[in-house]
């Protein structure tokens, strides 16, 4: 899976208005503390506002805060927003791809990593990013990749 930048930007900027609770936050601070650049952040928050993830405040204590509470926006919801599904196969849905011969399961592998993203990414909210209580099959995801160099290792091989 390859991450965009700009989901990547939104997925920060979701996370430091959430930290704010429901003061509204100025877009040069958002940017400048996640390091965002500014025209890309506007173009990020004009999407989110598009979907109902954030709302723009106008005047001088305006800004922009989330639209609804971060235990009810999943990172999912996010990335959706500013990349539009997460996992296609040439544009298409997996389900819709067809192949033959030796390369014909490879259609359930597409779907299975479709529903191994959208398992981590739809159970995980923006609340739960910035209290950094992520849920246990991420926890033991993200200790997998150690094991699984040691394996290789041990085995010989060369993969990552």
């Amino acid at each position: 899976m390859r991450v965009s930048a700009k989901a990547d930007y939104a997925l920060r900027a979701v996370a430091e208005l959430a930290a704010a609770s429901d003061a509204p936050l100025k877009r040069e601070r958002i940017a400048g503390a996640q390091d965002i650049p500014m025209d890309y952040l506007e173009n990020i928050l004009l999407e989110l506002k598009h979907v109902g993830i954030v709302q723009s405040q106008r005047g001088a204590s305006g800004g922009f805060r989330l639209a609804r509470p971060p235990d009810e926006i999943s990172l999912a919801d996010v990335i959706r927003a500013v990349d539009g599904p997460m996992a296609n196969v040439r544009g298409s849905r997996p389900e819709q791809v067809e192949y033959r011969g030796p390369a014909e399961h490879l259609r359930d592998v597409w779907i299975a990593v479709r529903a191994s993203l959208r398992e981590l990414l739809e159970t995980t909210s923006v609340q739960d990013l910035v209290d950094g209580t992520l849920p246990q099959r991420m926890d033991e995801l993200t200790r997998a990749p150690d094991a699984w160099i040691s394996l290789g290792r041990v085995r010989g091989s060369r993969r990552g």
